[in-house]
């Protein structure tokens, strides 16, 4: 089962990789769909599958956020002094929302999710620009963002550049520096995430073997084995293909993912 899952996960890994280096979008959105999927037809029961598929895809996160946030470095792209004042924030939002997770029913779990990639595809779909700004907020307004951050993408299994990015780019921020703090945030959201993943998971006997935690190590290892090494095919492929419409297509998708969830 292990070599079965490690293969079938590393050329999700793959495509993943690619949409993520193509689109610019977290591979979350594509990663748990899936696994909530596959995962039952290893016999493992739905209530465990949704867990699973989000602790797995943040702790896969870890990783491909790691290497995009050293490459917003070196571009000078990230503005440390705020990434370090949401730092806290976001990992105590994160922590709570796996908390939050290992309280839902199955139902209640999928339909936030599906609720929430329903949004985000709407999103990416109508291309919504930010016409006016405002001044970076309050010390504590920001913590409370850093926070909500957390939670949803906890929630999700995302980084949570979704939510982070427009929110910065509203407080002033640039595009690249808002990116830049999101990638970086998105380390510690999931990393502190999945580590709550483990800590409620910790101890169940239900859970397949090769879990630590809701982590399913086969299914980790598989998408973080390609991941990186397909990113940069979707950067240079997206110098040459139409990535408005591409975007657009992607959303679409998105939202048929999410409909059918909601009938799961």
């Amino acid at each position: 089962m292990f070599i079965s899952v490690f293969f079938a996960c590393a050329i999700m890994g793959a495509i993943v990789g690619f949409f993520a280096g193509l689109l610019g979008i977290g591979g979350g959105l594509i990663i748990v769909p899936v696994l909530v999927y596959l995962l039952p037809l290893l016999g493992i029961s739905a209530e465990l599958a949704f867990p699973m598929a989000l602790a797995t895809s943040l702790a896969s996160i870890i990783f491909t956020s790691s290497s995009a946030a050293f490459a917003h470095h070196k571009n000078g792209n990230i503005p440390w002094p705020i990434a370090k004042r949401l730092a806290f924030s976001v990992a105590l939002g994160a922590m709570l929302g796996a908390v939050i997770a290992g309280l839902l029913s199955l139902k209640a779990l999928t339909i936030l999710f599906a609720s929430a990639v329903l949004i985000l595809a709407a999103y990416m779909l109508l291309s919504i620009k930010i016409e006016r700004s405002v001044a970076l907020p309050t010390n504590w307004t920001l913590q409370f963002i850093g926070i909500l951050t957390g939670v949803l993408a906890s929630l999700m299994g995302i980084a949570g550049g979704a939510i982070l990015v427009p929110i910065l780019m509203y407080c002033s921020l640039s595009m690249r520096q808002a990116i830049g703090v999101a990638t970086a945030s998105g380390i510690i959201v999931a990393l502190f995430g999945a580590l709550g993943y483990v800590v409620i998971g910790f101890g169940r006997t239900e859970l397949p073997e090769w879990s630590i935690g809701y982590i399913y190590l086969p299914a980790l290892l598989g998408i973080v084995s390609t991941s990186s090494l397909f990113a940069p095919l979707g950067v240079k492929a997206g110098a040459k293909l139409p990535l408005r419409y591409m975007k657009k297509g992607f959303a679409v998708f998105l939202m048929l993912v999410a409909i059918k969830m909601m009938c799961y």
